[in-house]
C-alpha cells in the first residue's frame, strides 16, 4: 500500500535483479547438466558393458572365444556351471561334434537346432573359429563378448606336447627346441590347415591370417576389429584377477566364477625352453606375440578403471580362500592328480599326444546335493558338453563321450 515513487523503483529494480539473477542461474544450471550429462553418456557408450550399471544385474547373454591352450577349458566349465544353474541355453555343436565346426570359420548352422531356436541363445564357448557375422546371427544383441589369451612362449611349449601326434611339424621334429632352431625346415604351407597349432595358433582362433606377413599396418588395423568385436579379453598368467574382473563386469556372484583347474598336465611332460627357443618363438609367433602384449596391457588398464589394484588384491584373496574351502569340501586329495589314479573313469579327461592330462578324485561321503556341486566343479570339457547336450536335446543321439555319472539328473528343473 506504499506510494512512495522511489520505493517502487529500488523494489521494482530489485525484483527485475531477483528474475535475471534467477534466469542465468537456470541457464548456467541447465548447461552444466547437460555438459555433464553428455560426458557420462560418452563414458557410458564406450564402456558400457565394462562398468555395471547401478543397480547391478548379472549378464546372462555371453559368448567366450574358446582360444587353444590358454585355461579356456576352466572358463568353459566355469560358463556351463552358469548356464545350467541359471537354466540358460547353450549353443552346442551340432550331432556328434564337440567343436562349433573348428579348424572351419564358424557358420550359425553349426550350432545344434539353431533353424529351430534362432537368435535365443545365452551361453556360447565351445571352440571355433570366430566369425562375427555369423555368431551374431546366433546370439542376441546385447551379448557380452570376451575371450582369454596366453603368453606365446609357454603356450607353444604347450601346443608341442599336447598336440605332438597329430601336427605334421611338430610329429617330424625330436622336441620343441629342435622344431624352433629351425621352423621352416618341419612347417610346410602345403599342410598349413594340419599345422594351425604350430605357429600364431591365437591368431587364427580370432578369425586371422595365421600366417600372415608382420605388417605393422596390418597388425594394429586387426588389433583394432579385435577391440571392436570384443568386450574384454583376459590373461591366463593371471587367471584369478581374470575371474575376479570378469566377475565384476558380468555382475556375477564369487561362486560363479570359483574353479578348479582343468584340462592342465603333469610336470614330467613340460619340455624346458632353451633362452634361444624363447626369442625364437616372439619371432615365429610375431602376430600372437604382438597380440599378447597389447592386451595385457589393456587388461591392466581396464583392472584400474574398474576395480583398482587394491581392491583387486581383497578379491582374489576372498576367491583363493573360497577355492581352497571348496576343494576340502569336494577332493579326497586336495589337488590334481595323475590319470593312472583317478578313480571313477567318467570323470577321466581326454588325453593327448605326449601330455598326460590331470583329473581329480571326489570325496566319498558327500551328501546327493554337494556331490552333483562338486561333480560339476571337476568335470571335464567333453563330458560337460555331451551332458549338457542330453539335457538340451533329450530327442537327439547322444554325443561320444557322454559317460553317465551318479547323482546327476537327466532333465531340466
Amino acid at each position: 500500500s506504499d506510494k512512495n515513487p522511489l520505493k517502487l523503483y529500488f523494489l521494482s529494480r530489485h525484483v527485475k535483479c531477483l528474475i535475471i539473477n534467477l534466469f542465468l542461474g537456470l541457464v548456467f544450471l541447465s548447461g552444466f547438466y547437460h555438459a555433464k550429462n553428455k560426458s557420462f553418456l560418452i563414458l557410458k557408450s564406450h564402456e558400457e558393458l565394462l562398468i555395471p550399471s547401478v543397480p547391478c544385474r548379472a549378464k546372462t547373454n555371453v559368448m567366450f572365444l574358446k582360444t587353444h591352450k590358454t585355461a579356456s577349458s576352466t572358463v568353459l566349465n566355469i560358463m556351463f556351471r552358469f548356464a545350467e544353474r541359471h537354466n540358460l541355453t547353450v549353443a552346442l555343436p551340432a550331432d556328434h561334434h564337440v567343436h562349433l565346426g573348428y579348424p572351419k570359420t564358424f557358420l550359425a548352422r553349426f550350432v545344434e537346432a539353431f533353424q529351430a531356436i534362432g537368435q535365443n541363445y545365452n551361453i556360447m564357448c565351445n571352440h571355433l573359429r570366430f566369425n562375427p557375422s555369423e555368431v551374431q546371427r546366433v546370439m542376441a544383441a546385447n551379448t557380452f563378448y570376451f575371450s582369454i589369451l596366453r603368453n606365446p612362449i609357454s603356450l607353444l611349449e604347450s601346443s608341442y606336447i599336447y598336440y605332438k601326434n597329430i601336427v605334421p611339424a611338430f610329429k617330424l621334429s625330436k622336441d620343441v627346441n629342435e622344431y624352433l632352431a629351425s621352423p621352416m625346415k618341419f612347417y610346410h604351407l602345403a599342410d598349413s590347415r594340419k599345422n594351425i597349432y604350430a605357429r600364431n595358433v591365437m591368431w587364427f582362433d580370432f578369425g586371422y591370417d595365421n600366417n600372415a606377413q608382420d605388417n605393422k599396418k596390418y597388425v594394429q588395423a586387426v588389433l583394432k576389429e579385435i577391440e571392436q568385436n570384443f568386450h574384454l579379453i583376459l590373461i591366463a598368467e593371471y587367471f584369478d584377477e581374470s575371474m575376479v574382473l570378469l566377475k565384476h563386469v558380468l555382475c556375477w556372484e564369487l561362486d560363479d566364477v570359483i574353479y578348479f583347474k582343468l584340462n592342465s598336465r603333469s610336470q614330467d611332460t613340460v619340455q624346458t625352453l632353451t633362452p634361444e627357443s624363447k626369442e625364437r618363438i616372439k619371432a615365429w609367433c610375431s602376430l600372437d606375440w604382438q597380440l599378447y602384449l597389447h592386451f595385457n596391457q589393456s587388461f591392466w588398464r581396464t583392472i584400474e578403471e574398474t576395480i583398482g589394484l587394491k581392491e583387486l588384491e581383497k578379491e582374489v584373496n576372498r576367491l583363493r580362500t573360497r577355492q581352497k574351502e571348496l576343494m576340502e569340501t569336494c577332493l579326497s586329495d586336495q589337488k590334481a592328480v595323475e590319470k593312472d589314479r583317478i578313480q571313477n573313469k567318467a570323470l577321466l579327461p581326454f588325453q593327448s599326444g605326449a601330455a598326460s592330462i590331470l583329473g581329480y578324485n571326489l570325496r566319498q561321503d558327500l551328501d546327493n546335493r554337494t556331490l552333483r556341486t562338486c561333480q560339476r566343479m571337476v568335470m571335464p570339457e567333453l563330458q560337460y558338453t555331451s551332458y549338457l547336450y542330453a539335457l538340451q536335446h533329450p530327442h537327439k543321439k547322444r554325443k561320444p563321450f557322454g559317460l553317465s555319472l551318479p547323482g546327476f539328473q537327466e532333465k531340466k528343473t
